[in-house]
């Protein structure tokens, strides 16, 4: 049932079933693949009753009113196939696992470009020093998957000696398949074989690091998580697929956020026409200029011949660091614009700490009168440069 007149800044969505293995996460699954935002939740799944209420909204903090995706919505959380997701037909999936390091993404996508590879679709995960990623291809010449054996052994040695390195020879892993599955679903449980949780964190992070605490209740036969951190999109996903894959199952839950979202890095989206080699190119870019990609979502929009002259539209995300870690620095992320296309890639989210600066930090003076321009106002005109603020005075 999906309510909008019930709650004032949201809308309800109620799902009731017979409890089955894996409802909670499909129904998650559904909603993030439909990138709402879940503000609330509250998660029943006792005895063979299941009963789910969520709070949510669009990606701008309002009420879902479109129709269709209403009704896409309804009709997908009442009929839930299990394992069955968004997946990508008639394409060659390449799966990838090795160690991270500044440029290595360009360097796996130019080898894919000589290779006469066009992605299509993409998702990067970085974590603890670990990559993984699903990349789906097709043949340039022919459009078609790539079934060839000898083409696919070349591709995976290839791949292979690229993520190897100079000190990744064990765990550097390659694959080739033709499923179809949900991608964002197997990069968890690729995450998860790796076990990259294990490993010491590389990346120096915030201070306001997630508490999650574990307590166990014996007179009722359950342990309770309690989890507290930044919102962001998709993390209540991550959450169940964590828990999923540790084969643990949730029979009670309450979600509820405040508002305070949380970046993980500077958010930059590229849409253009799409042509053989620009993923490479663009990736070139990003590591001449000392950019570290984090996260990266691939897509490209295809478009009828005859009825669209401008051709196919590549529309990707990344989320870029400094080599260590950090903020990058908005004087590169401007130059990298400026090489790639201004209009092209456009800045989309910055981390809070950009924020922060223009808030704090008004202009001194010292004890000759002169003016000394803080931290917070060449922030104030980045921002200003990067259409993300109206002025900077």
């Amino acid at each position: 049932m999906i309510d909008n007149a019930g709650c004032s800044n949201t809308t309800r969505i109620t799902i009731d079933s017979a409890r089955q293995p894996g409802i909670l996460l499909e129904a998650v699954r559904v909603l993030t693949d439909m990138n709402v935002s879940i503000k609330k939740a509250y998660i029943c799944s006792d005895g063979r009753w299941f009963m789910d209420v969520f709070h949510v909204t669009d990606q701008n903090g309002n009420k879902l009113t479109d129709d269709d995706d209403l009704n896409y919505i309804k009709l997908s959380l009442g009929t839930i196939h299990y394992g069955s997701s968004k997946g990508f037909r008639d394409l060659t999936a390449l799966e990838l696992t090795g160690t991270d390091r500044l440029g290595l993404l360009s360097e796996v996508f130019a080898v894919l470009s000589d290779l006469q590879c066009n992605v299509v679709e993409s998702k990067v995960w970085t974590h603890n020093g670990r990559i993984a990623s699903v990349i789906y291809v097709k043949d340039c010449d022919s459009g078609s998957p790539i079934e060839d054996p000898q083409q696919i052994d070349r591709i995976e040695g290839r791949l292979r000696n690229v993520l190897k390195g100079d000190n990744d020879i064990r765990s550097a892993k390659t694959s080739v398949s033709m499923g179809v599955t949900h991608t964002e679903r197997r990069l968890h449980q690729m995450m998860f074989a790796d076990r990259d949780y294990e490993r010491k964190p590389i990346m120096r992070t915030s201070g306001d690091s997630p508490l999650v605490t574990v307590q166990n209740c014996l007179e009722r036969g359950y342990s309770v998580m309690n989890i507290q951190c930044k919102d962001r999109m998709k993390l209540l996903f991550d959450v169940v697929c964590t828990l999923t894959d540790m084969q643990y199952v949730v029979f009670h839950a309450t979600v509820n956020t405040a508002g305070d979202l949380a970046y993980m890095g500077v958010r930059l989206e590229l849409v253009m026409a799409d042509r053989r080699g620009l993923l490479a190119d663009v990736m070139r870019t990003f590591r001449e200029n000392g950019l570290n990609v984090t996260r990266a979502e691939i897509s490209t929009i295809f478009r009828e011949k005859g009825l669209n002259p401008t051709g196919d539209t590549a529309e990707n995300v990344f989320y870029v660091t400094d080599a260590s870690g950090n903020p990058a620095d908005l004087n590169i992320i401007e130059s990298v614009r400026q090489k790639v296309g201004m209009s092209s890639l456009i800045v989309k989210e910055l981390p809070s700490i950009y924020h922060q600066a223009t808030e704090r930090d008004e202009p001194t003076f010292g004890s000759g009168g002169a003016v000394l321009l803080s931290l917070g106002s060449l922030v104030r005109r980045n921002l200003y440069n990067l259409g993300l603020i109206k002025s900077y005075s």
